[in-house]
């Protein structure tokens, strides 16, 4: 049944338009300190006012230190969050209004994805896919061909999750995202932790995921390299406000040429790395 409602909301959205995929008006989002301190009860904003539109079939890169805002905004965008003020829309449909549509049509991967560790990558998959309205002899094949294609090797889709690297254990969490094959895919920082091999083949997966099946993905990552690599556009993000966008040539012209980190530096006034390192304190 799920799968059935799914594809009648796939036909509905063709014949809407050029509706953006994704479209965020003002959004903003902040969060009160764990600690209050004596005299400083000032909330933090994760999100401040950021605005952007996605279209159907592209790969948009959201780029910031750690701390930015970028994990807060696609928590709002996949309705884990309510935003304090703005909006969201998910192919012309509401987040808050049309909340059950809209996670019909979207699916996350986070870093902190999380499994039952004492089954197998093929068990836990076949169980997500019975949740998306997967039949396990549909779900079986597919997941063995998503997995081949991330690099993980059949024996090894039958081992426990807790024997698994933690590069391994992303790339099933991949796989789990793509069952549901949603028309939104947010990946947060999907390639964390990964070595260069396993990136390239995460990468070249999520470009295959668009090319073939219709998906527009948004994508955070404080990677300079995958931002170029993969994203068609990338918005800036830095102490939660959007302060560029556009794609990587675009945003090198407009801001004294060179590469995606002189660019960073000219709009932050910081290395990525740094930026990293000094803003860890803030919400993601």
């Amino acid at each position: 049944m799920a799968i059935q409602v799914r594809e009648v909301k796939r036909a509905e959205l063709k014949t809407r338009g050029p509706a953006a995929a994704l479209a965020a008006s003002d959004v903003r989002k902040a969060f009160r300190p764990a600690k209050v301190v004596r005299g400083s009860g000032t909330a933090v904003r994760a999100v401040d006012g950021v605005s952007l539109s996605v279209w159907r079939g592209e790969i948009y890169g959201l780029l910031g230190a750690n701390g930015s805002g970028k994990s807060t905004l696609i928590r709002l965008f996949s309705t884990l969050l309510t935003p304090d003020a703005g909006e969201v829309r998910v192919f012309g449909l509401d987040i808050d209004r049309d909340e059950l549509a809209v996670k019909r049509l979207i699916n996350r991967v986070s870093v902190e994805a999380s499994f039952f560790k004492k089954l197998s990558a093929m068990e836990n998959l076949v169980y997500a896919g019975r949740l998306y309205g997967v039949a396990p002899d549909e779900s079986r094949p597919k997941i063995v061909s998503i997995l081949r294609r991330l690099g993980i090797e059949d024996a090894r889709m039958k081992e426990p999750l807790e024997t698994l690297s933690r590069g391994m254990q992303q790339k099933v969490a991949i796989a789990r995202a793509f069952l549901s094959t949603p028309m939104l895919l947010l990946l947060d920082e999907p390639t964390t932790g990964l070595d260069v091999r396993s990136k390239r083949e995460v990468q070249t997966f999520v470009r295959d995921l668009r090319d073939e099946h219709d998906a527009t993905i948004v994508l955070t990552t404080h990677d300079l390299d995958e931002a170029a690599r993969l994203a068609d556009r990338i918005g800036i993000l830095h102490q939660g406000r959007l302060v560029a966008e556009g794609t990587a040539e675009e945003l090198a012209a407009r801001h004294g040429g060179g590469t995606l980190e002189d660019v960073f530096m000219t709009l932050t006034g910081r290395r990525l790395d740094d930026a990293d390192a000094t803003d860890a304190e803030r919400p993601t």
